[in-house]
């Protein structure tokens, strides 16, 4: 059977080579006629942006850019394109055929046709807001924007289809016809060469989604149904395809041109109508369409710089007193600051209401994104989404808003049958996009892609695959510190090809300079019958570890002994042995709050130069081999429309506009499994972006703490500090580890991008496009007298250092304060700030300034 389905597929992929070599020669045989130039004023030589051409004898053609260039590549035997602009004569240009050349055009003005002509002389008069028609216009749009959204109406319900495409693109025949691709030809496919992305594309991701959306005013509620959903699944162990979907509607989300800002790729640009749209962009009138009902202006707009976050084109505005926005089409200047994308092009389309109003009945959003601007292959992205069924006003009883806020996806929405999709497609699918799905199904069958998939999961994501276990992750095999030396580890976990209820994981390493051994071993049961890495989770997990920790260092996304971070600055020999008993049960829910209660049996021993010491009654210094804590807790966190990706190993939110709330409670409990102390920990933070527009956007996280009891210093708040030369978010770039603890604190950490909204004004500096940060972090803390161990000699004393300095310090009245201003996107990846430290400058061993990098990969 499998040799008859093997030849099969080899039939066919024979017989599609055959046909498409057919077609490449077919296309060869015809004439192709690339034409570029730019488009001018006759009179003043300057440019003219979005002139209109066609080839002649055909409805094809385009528009010139805001620069007035235009270019196309044309199949037939066409000889002329003909140029029109509002306002001047029509031209008509002969062009050789089968040739690639420039062709410049001069338009005359219509006013050459008078009889008496003034020319002005001098320079170009200076654009102005006052008295220009085009700025009045868009003031009143901007004035009427209420009245024309959605949000005007007390009830609304409409049905939604929306396709995604993403495709290798501008791909040359070179590269199709290279040996690696032999097995993968039927894959590729070909497109108009006037559309976004280049001739040749290979499809690599599709989905289609059908919902029914619902929308009430007072109370504002909101609700999808997601009632069929479409889409190309890969293979679990290399792609986790609902954080793929996730992360591509994040980067094309809906766009709503009433909107003040409008996300794309995840940034977000200033609407053409936005309130203070007049300041950032410049408008003119361009035609004034008399043969449509409402009669309909064309208005084209350029942001005033080039290379800021805005948009570029034309919007046609109705003139029946509404001032509603008919149709828009979007793209971007060629230098503007957004990395890897190459071209990009909106189109909106809007209908009218039986109240005169307008809806949004269709757009189309298409990004082609590559490492160059001008040429290579990239990666071409495309949302189109529909709306029909639209009702306004049409009350609905309150169960139809029952769940509101969330998705709700229907029992076997993903099991819709071919018919179904016939039926409920606004329009039919390309046979090209059509195979799309059963081709990706095809390449995945395919051993050398299998082969290639396991390479690139395991340099991205750190594993290897062995079907029911995985080894890794490789960036832990080796790494060192001061205390262990070279530390060697090997480790790996099951997968759900063993099963879905159960997970094990488990690891070994050895440390060549403290000569021990170092273990982890985990069990996992899944109450949910789903992998416990997706979403909602909903396990039981009972686990012990034996390894080394730096005290304070919290990492995300990134294990300690990852390879990387073995690279610090100062004395990193202070650590702690620590031997974790623990029982944990995690629940989340669809609304995205989870809880987590959890048992811990926790024993420390010091490590290095770190050591536990006290003063005894006869008061001289005694040592403390190591404590010993049991624990339950309490977490809960509440991240209200979080979407993230769900890697290998850590699950990675893509931030979004939404706050994430988290508050913790911690209880030791003396005499249980051994436990010394008796303590409550209660802890609380708020994560929040802010996005500011133009000024790009501040991440914020405001954070605090209190501990009740007396404890040793290890169980205080030792605060998250940061020796690395690496930029953590999250900790103190410039504060070495262990020197503040506290049992009280409140803490605030703001982290500016400006997406170079400063640089961008810098003549010579705008063309490297670069983006200015800058951050400001502030702790305030201290320790109530029953913990201070200058007031406890019992108590735990303080470290200090080989020269009788303590190096572990508290807070007092006077705040750790530190900040820094970078520069982020070098070559489009890295951000390299200069730290300051303002606070505690006489602290051991402290330095007050530094330089830190990060790697940021930002669209």
């Amino acid at each position: 059977m499998r040799f008859i389905m093997r030849r099969q597929l080899k039939t066919s992929i024979c017989m599609l080579t055959l046909f498409l070599t057919l077609a490449f020669t077919a296309v060869a045989q015809a004439q192709q006629t690339t034409v570029s130039g730019t488009v001018t004023d006759a009179s003043t030589k300057e440019t003219l942006p979005y002139v209109s051409y066609l080839i002649t004898g055909t409805t094809l053609g385009g528009r010139t850019d805001a620069d007035g260039k235009f270019s196309i590549s044309i199949n037939g035997n066409y000889t002329a394109l003909k140029f029109s602009y509002v306002g001047y004569k029509p031209l008509t240009k002969v062009i050789k055929i089968g040739t690639a050349q420039v062709v410049n055009v001069q338009l005359q003005p219509e006013a050459m046709l008078m009889n008496e002509v003034v020319i002005t002389a001098g320079k170009k008069p200076r654009y102005r807001n006052k008295e220009n028609p085009a700025v009045e216009l868009i003031r009143k749009v901007i004035a009427n924007k209420t009245k024309n959204r959605m949000e005007h109406y007390d009830f609304v319900e409409y049905q939604k289809y929306e396709r995604m495409m993403f495709s290798l693109s501008n791909l040359s025949d070179k590269f199709r016809n290279k040996r690696m691709f032999r097995n993968y030809q039927f894959l590729f496919q070909e497109q108009d060469s006037t559309k976004i992305g280049g001739k040749n594309v290979l499809p690599v991701f599709q989905q289609e989604k059908l919902s029914n959306n619902y929308f009430k005013k007072s109370p504002e509620k909101t609700k999808t149904v997601v009632i069929a959903d479409k889409r190309v699944n890969f293979d679990e162990r290399f792609i986790d395809n609902q954080g793929l979907s996730t992360y591509f509607d994040r980067m094309y989300q809906d766009i709503d041109i009433y909107d003040n800002n409008i996300s794309v790729v995840s940034n977000q640009l200033l609407s053409p109508i936005a309130d203070g749209a007049p300041g950032f962009y410049k408008f003119f009138i361009t035609d004034t369409i008399k043969n449509h009902n409402p009669q309909l202006v064309e208005l084209a707009f350029t942001p005033r710089n080039n290379t800021d976050l805005l948009f570029e084109g034309k919007l046609y505005v109705t003139l029946d007193g509404n001032y509603a926005i008919q149709n828009a089409y979007l793209t971007v200047n060629k230098n503007i600051n957004l990395n890897f994308v190459r071209a990009l092009e909106a189109k909106l389309d809007f209908e009218k209401n039986p109240d005169e109003r307008y809806h949004l009945s269709k757009s189309n959003l298409i990004v082609d994104f590559g490492l160059s601007k001008k040429s290579g292959s990239g990666f071409t992205g495309e949302r189109t989404v529909t709306f029909k069924d639209f009702k306004v006003n049409n009350p609905l009883p309150d169960t139809t808003y029952r769940g509101a806020g969330q998705l709700v996806v229907v029992p076997d929405a993903d099991k819709r049958s071919e018919q179904f999709w016939a039926n409920n497609r606004p329009e039919p699918l390309s046979a090209g996009n059509m195979k799309v799905y059963g081709n990706l199904d095809t390449l995945q069958s395919i051993p050398s892609f299998k082969r290639t998939m396991d390479v690139v999961t395991l340099f991205f994501a750190g594993y290897k695959d062995f079907g029911p276990f995985e080894m890794g992750p490789v960036n832990t095999f080796y790494s060192f510190n001061g205390v262990e030396g070279f530390r060697l580890r090997l480790g790996g976990r099951t997968t759900p090809s063993l099963s879905k209820r159960y997970y094990f994981e488990t690891y070994a390493a050895y440390g060549f300079k403290d000569d021990k051994w170092k273990y982890f071993l985990s069990g996992t049961y899944s109450l949910n019958n789903k992998s416990i890495y997706a979403f909602p989770q909903n396990y039981l997990r009972a686990s012990f570890q034996r390894d080394t920790k730096i005290p304070g260092q919290e990492l995300q996304f990134v294990q300690e002994d990852n390879f990387l971070l073995s690279f610090k600055r100062g004395e990193n020999n202070m650590m702690l042995y620590n031997d974790f008993y623990r029982l944990d049960y995690v629940h989340e829910f669809e609304n995205h709050f989870s809880y987590t209660l959890g048992l811990r049996k926790w024993q420390q021993t010091p490590a290095g130069s770190l050591y536990f010491s006290n003063y005894p009654d006869n008061g001289i210094l005694g040592r403390i081999q190591q404590i010993s804590t049991s624990e339950i807790s309490l977490g809960l966190r509440y991240a209200p429309h979080e979407k993230f990706y769900q890697g290998k190993i850590y699950r990675t939110p893509i931030v979004d506009r939404f706050p994430v709330f988290n508050l913790r409670y911690t209880a030791g409990i003396k005499g249980v499994l051994g436990g010394e102390y008796n303590y409550h920990n209660f802890m609380g933070s708020v994560d929040k972006r802010f996005y500011l527009s133009q000024l790009g956007y501040a991440d914020v996280t405001v954070e605090g703490a209190y501990i009740v009891g007396k404890v040793p210093f290890p169980l205080l708040a030792i605060h998250r500090a940061n020796q690395t030369y690496a930029y953590q978010l999250n900790s103190y770039n410039l504060m070495n580890f262990m020197e503040f603890v506290s049992d009280h604190y409140a803490s605030v950490n703001i982290d500016q991008n400006f997406n170079g909204f400063f640089f961008n004004k810098i003549p010579l500096l705008k063309k490297l496009k670069l983006r200015e940060v800058a951050s400001f972090k502030v702790l305030f803390g201290g320790l109530r007298d029953e913990n201070n161990p200058a007031l406890n000699p019992g108590s735990m004393q303080f470290v200090r250092n080989e020269n009788g300095l303590t190096v572990t310090n508290s807070l007092n009245r006077d705040p750790y304060m530190e900040g820094s201003v970078g520069v982020g996107n070098i070559f489009k990846v890295l951000r390299v700030d200069a730290v300051k430290r303002f606070s505690y400058l006489n602290n051991p061993e402290v330095s007050s300034w530094g330089i830190r990098a990060r790697v940021k990969f930002d669209f």
